[in-house]
């Protein structure tokens, strides 16, 4: 499908590319829209999965008394799921930043079950109806609730290999986690979809109305159900008031009544790529070149960061839109089964490169 993988040259590299290009997946399929990618992503992030997945939440309490959400899906198969065993590997999915779970994301993790990983989808708090307990929600580079998340299903999952992939603008969270954790990370390998790498850059020039609209509304009609809570440290008329979601952001975690700051520094805080040198974890970041959220390809993308580091792989294809990557054959998404392509991939590079050093592989 004319994908590109962008890289520092290395043997995982080659490894990924061999195994990127025999895989199917990269084929696609032709497309009634290939020119129109807000159609595509209209369609992707809107239609429902099918089947329909059955979830079971789990609500973990953090060190502050705030709870996050884990939604573990056990398939329409009933209980005992697509048959993941005690170390089928961990497959934890990272929503949007407005904590919308799509339709995509449930669909990849219906074909990650399938495929015998054990997903679950991470509910920041107060998203997706994870109940707000302290007057405090999660900030978009923020991962201190998902570092909490990590180890326990590091402790639950001892054995088991723990991967990621966050879908558009949760990719900020995931990219600042890796960056911020470096090698105690506790991931095998990560994914992106669509990711967002500039945030601030991203707030400020604003996304279509088809895109940005649906999402504050969504935001707001999530926060509304906790006006009481945080009327004691934000300005809820100014915040139910916002026209774009740099206004929601800005009134939601700089202009707080307790801790106030500027627009500036809350971004030297919360940049998806702050610490990025010191990820330690492979992360391969899917794009489109005409996606329409994330911003043209030359001011959005930064290409040195996969020049640079051995640890960052680039799959740029030319259509596809924002988390679509529409194709007609089963499943909807071609990025999917790449993303489930390539942590194949990476588990065979890694056990290939065990057996040749003699390496006991890691409790």
């Amino acid at each position: 499908g004319h994908c590109r993988l962008l890289c520092k040259p290395s043997a995982l590299a080659q490894h990924l590319a061999r195994s990127l290009g025999r895989s199917a997946a990269l084929r696609g399929g032709r497309w009634p829209w290939p020119r129109w990618p807000q159609l595509q992503m209209l369609w992707q992030l809107l239609q429902p999965p099918e089947p329909e997945p059955v979830v079971a939440r789990e609500l973990l309490q953090l060190p502050d008394a705030g709870v996050v959400a884990l939604d573990w899906l056990v398939g329409p198969w009933g209980a005992a799921g697509g048959g993941g065993g005690v170390s089928s590997p961990v497959l934890l999915l990272i929503p949007n930043a407005a904590g919308k779970v799509t339709g995509g994301l449930l669909q990849l993790g219906l074909r990650a079950l399938e495929r015998g990983f054990i997903p679950v989808i991470f509910n920041r708090r107060g998203h997706n109806g994870c109940p707000l307990t302290t007057p405090r929600l999660q900030p978009f580079g923020d991962p201190g609730d998902l570092r909490e998340a990590v180890t326990y299903l590091r402790c639950r999952h001892p054995s088991a290999s723990l991967l990621a992939v966050s879908e558009g603008s949760g990719s900020g969270l995931l990219l600042a986690y890796l960056g911020e954790s470096g090698s105690s990370s506790r991931l095998a390998a990560a994914a992106c979809l669509s990711p967002i790498f500039r945030g601030r850059d991203w707030f400020e020039a604003g996304m279509p109305w088809l895109y940005e609209w649906p999402l504050l509304l969504h935001l707001k009609q999530g926060l509304s159900r906790y006006t009481g809570a945080l009327a004691e440290v934000v300005d809820m008329d100014r915040l139910l008031d916002s026209r774009s979601l740099r206004e929601l952001e800005e009134t939601l975690f700089c202009r707080t009544r307790s801790r106030p700051t500027s627009w500036e520094c809350y971004w030297e805080r919360n940049e998806p790529l702050r610490d990025a040198d010191e990820a330690a974890v492979p992360v391969l970041c899917l794009c489109s070149a005409d996606d329409p959220v994330r911003g043209p390809p030359a001011q959005s993308l930064p290409r040195e960061l996969f020049r640079s580091s051995p640890y960052f792989f680039l799959l740029l294809t030319p259509l596809g839109g924002h988390c679509g990557f529409p194709r007609r054959r089963p499943g909807r998404c071609w990025a999917h089964e790449a993303v489930l392509e390539y942590f194949r991939a990476m588990a065979e590079f890694l056990r290939t490169e065990e057996r040749r050093r003699g390496l006991p592989r890691p409790r």
